[in-house]
């Protein structure tokens, strides 16, 4: 339980199916100081459904396999998802295996998303769906899973949460990165990472300025010049400029004017520590077949078709119908079958 009205209510739709159930708090690392009164809400939540109520403390494991995974990455030039490391690392690893070594028979959260014979599938809510984050996780682990709160929209959780007499029924959804709460990104890798300031070319050749160093920058970020430090000739944008390259050898950033500019697309992306989530998946296919799949390169983007190859030592390659914007080196890219309103989600993997 995290404190907010998504798991408070699957807490709440558990008590009331008959399961034996006990809340519990992760208290991890968090900048903004807002967990004391996260975990307070969801220790009122628990109090209002009656059931036994923790808190577990991974702090100091959450730095080192969350935060510590995130700075690297930025450190390394690419763009990580801490929250896919979050739910791999921390919810569904330490606070999984402490469960059920406790004698759990199921672990519960709030995450939008279906579970249905094993096998993970989208949510009911398309703008909540968050099965995006979960694709590291394997059908043996998921028989022991319940998601709740899959199969309702979240105006249906808020209304529950209401008749409930749940403190959190009106607490607003957490933004951004979940550790980073209202601090700025920039500033937290500042503290970790130095700056260097860097050339900053247009994807045409032209050098336009300086940056503060190419670790700090995304695939697919919207800047106008103001953020960068322009030379006194005067060079002024039409459009906001996007992040359309990196190269850290040389700490240069390269930007592209406009949205819509071809720089920004790429059809074919290649996926390292690719996993199927449900390995009978592959049995359908021969090795190495281009497998028609719906993909997505980011959370809440729309799903696009596209042909999976599954190489070896877990290498993939996605070639899409259509060419996408913004891929971001680092994140993740999810694949789900090709078919169904709400479709099973097959795996994913990381952007190279």
């Amino acid at each position: 339980m995290s404190g907010g009205v998504d798991s408070s209510v699957a807490a709440l739709l558990l008590k009331k199916r008959g399961y034996d159930t006990v809340g519990v708090f992760i208290r991890s690392y968090n900048l903004d100081g807002c967990a004391e009164r996260d975990a307070q809400d969801a220790r009122r939540a628990a109090e209002r459904i009656g059931i036994p109520f923790y808190v577990w403390d991974f702090e100091e494991e959450y730095k080192k396999r969350v935060v510590q995974y995130m700075i690297d990455g930025y450190r390394n030039g690419i763009t990580p998802n801490p929250d896919v490391m979050c739910n791999k690392e921390i919810k569904f690893g330490l606070f999984f295996d402490r469960a059920r070594a406790m004698g759990a028979d199921y672990v519960a959260t709030g995450h939008y998303v279906r579970l249905k014979d094993g096998k993970l599938f989208s949510a009911k809510d398309e703008k909540k769906d968050q099965s995006y984050f979960l694709w590291t996780l394997a059908s043996a682990d998921l028989q022991h899973c319940l998601f709740p709160i899959g199969d309702h929209r979240k105006p249906e959780i808020r209304e529950i949460a209401r008749k409930g007499g749940l403190p959190t029924a009106e607490k607003k959804d957490s933004q951004g990165i979940c550790f980073l709460g209202m601090v700025d990104l920039f500033d937290f890798l500042k503290q970790h990472i130095p700056e260097h300031r860097g050339a900053l070319r247009t994807v045409e050749g032209e050098a336009i300025g300086e940056h503060y160093g190419s670790e700090f920058y995304t695939i697919g970020e919207r800047h106008i010049a103001a953020d960068f430090a322009f030379p006194k000739s005067g060079r002024t944008a039409r459009k906001p400029f996007y992040v359309a390259g990196k190269d850290a050898a040389t700490n240069t950033v390269v930007l592209a004017e406009g949205s819509d500019h071809p720089a920004l697309y790429r059809s074919e992306i290649e996926l390292a520590d690719f996993h199927v989530i449900d390995q009978t998946f592959l049995r359908r296919y021969p090795a190495g077949t281009a497998i028609p799949v719906k993909a997505r390169v980011r959370y809440r983007q729309p799903l696009a078709k596209a042909l999976l190859t599954i190489r070896e030592r877990g290498i993939a390659v996605l070639r899409f119908a259509e060419p996408q914007r913004f891929v971001a080196p680092g994140q993740s890219a999810v694949c789900y079958a090709a078919r169904g309103k709400y479709p099973e989600m097959i795996g994913g993997g990381v952007i190279r």
